[in-house]
């Protein structure tokens, strides 16, 4: 679990918040047991309320938009995914000294898949790949922009002051060139398109090691969509890359693009949360060392 605090700004939230929060705003729901459940999720605090129910409370002042931007989006995209993703039940506001709005979802079955323990890594790359491709098809007409739809360039100056933050820890060098790689490869010139944006294994549940629902569509927009081609190298064993990526349908260009946002968000997540998030952490030196290890 990520209890502890990782940033500045960050609020104190714990079960007795939420059942006064609960008691005073959705009376309906009053007396049912409150449990803070486990995540290395870094935005959020989530707590299962009974046995239908998941309360997620934002952590900071910058998590704080997202509670809309999922309220007004899920009821859009879940009805067209091939996957049970959040289901919104219920909007709750500033309360009991808590100043921020906050959400009341369905709960789902399921349990994040685990790097390297996979049980049918094949069937879970085509999995990845259907919910990818049913996202895609969605229209993207008025959609919000993705912010991680958008050109590596952007993410230059924070990609090189993490890089810089690693020196000792890991091959700098290696990482720049990668990263000079991603710069040089040619912008996306196709039609904006929804991606989730955080396809990381603490967003997806598995039941009998295939895809069951997939969670916290905060980063969820229209852009270019091949950020969600990250799955490929912070879960799947290289021998399914090839899988999804077929199922997928990525040519060598998008595939780039993909790997460059791998890495980049990898980098950018390892000297921030060394310390605070150890899940976090270890999932993005998994990144890097197989992408470095893709680069021989």
């Amino acid at each position: 679990m990520c209890a502890m605090r990782m940033r500045e700004g960050e609020v104190d939230i714990d079960d007795t918040l939420v059942e006064r929060l609960i008691a005073g705003q959705f009376p309906r729901w009053a007396g049912l047991p409150v449990r803070r459940l486990e995540s290395s999720g870094t935005e959020n605090a989530v707590f299962r309320l009974g046995t239908d129910l998941v309360v997620r409370l934002p952590r900071h002042p910058g998590a704080v938009t997202d509670v809309e931007h999922e309220q007004r989006w899920l009821p859009r995209l879940g009805p067209r995914l091939p996957f049970a993703s959040p289901e919104p039940l219920g909007l709750g506001g500033p309360g009991a000294g808590f100043t921020w709005p906050w959400s009341v979802y369905r709960w789902l079955d399921g349990r994040n898949p685990v790097v390297g323990g996979l049980e049918e890594p094949g069937l879970l790359a085509k999995d990845l790949a259907a919910f990818v491709g049913a996202l895609r098809r969605v229209d993207p007409v008025g959609g919000p922009a993705g912010c991680r739809g958008v050109p590596p360039a952007t993410r230059d100056e924070e990609m090189r002051a993490a890089i810089a933050a690693l020196a000792g820890r890991a091959d700098t060098d290696a990482l720049t060139a990668r990263w000079e790689e991603a710069l040089r490869l040619p912008e996306y010139s196709g039609p904006p398109m929804w991606a989730h944006g955080d396809l990381m294994p603490g967003n997806l549940l598995v039941t009998g090691g295939r895809l069951s629902a997939v969670i916290d569509f905060a980063t969820v927009g229209v852009g270019d969509p091949a950020v969600d081609l990250i799955a490929a190298w912070n879960l799947l064993p290289a021998h399914a890359r090839g899988t999804f990526r077929d199922a997928v349908g990525a040519d060598e260009a998008e595939w780039a693009r993909g790997r460059g946002w791998a890495l980049s968000i990898a980098v950018i997540a390892l000297p921030y949360y060394w310390d605070t998030n150890p899940p976090v952490a270890e999932n993005s030196r998994h990144v890097i060392g197989e992408i470095l290890a893709e680069a021989g």
